[in-house]
């Protein structure tokens, strides 16, 4: 059981209302980016009606080998991180430290996988440019998308990353309260929308033109 204290930060004077505080503020936030994903999706819903043959074309060239081991390693990652949550709950520090930590490293294990994706479609051509591998115009707008798309959720995961990796160092160092610290819970559901997001990213990307 963890003895650290319940600190309780401005300009908030009851633990509840900070708690509360955090968790409306994280999901105004969540609500944001909802949007600013939606938009995306939108964007990509209606060139690909206009040409869908194109679109499965250009899907069929993205590695869907890469696409899948990285849903795996999310989906794994949404697991101990909801785990790590639950234990905050029970007050369980070194279940809340080692999941943290494992959540971080199956984050990083997705960027360096993407990392070699992303040097794969490089060798491919499969920039949008002038050296564009695919004729139909409509494929380099898919792949304007796929890069605006997977570089902004990679973005998202880095910022997930730094979050988590640091709650778990200050776990560990025996430096925060665990149970039912806002922060773990903030921070559980902004990993969760990254998942999310890219379970949505997923089929869009990989799947189209193969099933």
């Amino acid at each position: 059981m963890s003895d650290s204290p319940v600190v309780i930060r401005e300009p908030w004077r009851d633990f509840s209302r900070e708690r509360e505080g955090a968790t409306f503020g994280i999901w105004v936030f969540l609500a944001s980016e909802v949007l600013f994903f939606g938009a995306l999706l939108l964007i990509y819903t209606i060139y690909r009606l206009q040409d869908p043959e194109a679109f499965a074309a250009a899907a069929r060239e993205t590695n869907i080998w890469y696409g899948t081991i990285n849903t795996a390693v999310l989906m794994t990652s949404s697991l101990t991180m909801a785990v790590a949550a639950q234990s905050a709950v029970l007050d369980f520090r070194r279940m809340v430290v080692w999941c943290l930590a494992a959540t971080a490293a199956l984050g990083m294990i997705f960027l360096i996988i993407k990392a070699f994706e992303y040097a794969q479609d490089f060798e491919k051509d499969l920039i949008p440019g002038s050296n564009f591998a695919l004729s139909e115009p409509a494929a380099q707008l898919f792949f304007a998308l796929y890069w605006l798309m997977t570089g902004v959720h990679a973005i998202h995961l880095t910022i997930g990353i730094v979050l988590v990796g640091r709650l778990s160092l200050l776990g560990g160092l025996g430096r925060m309260m665990i149970r039912e610290n806002p922060q773990i819970e903030v921070t559980a559901l902004y990993w969760h929308l990254i998942d999310i997001v890219w379970i949505v990213l997923y089929p869009l990307l990989y799947l189209v033109g193969r099933t």
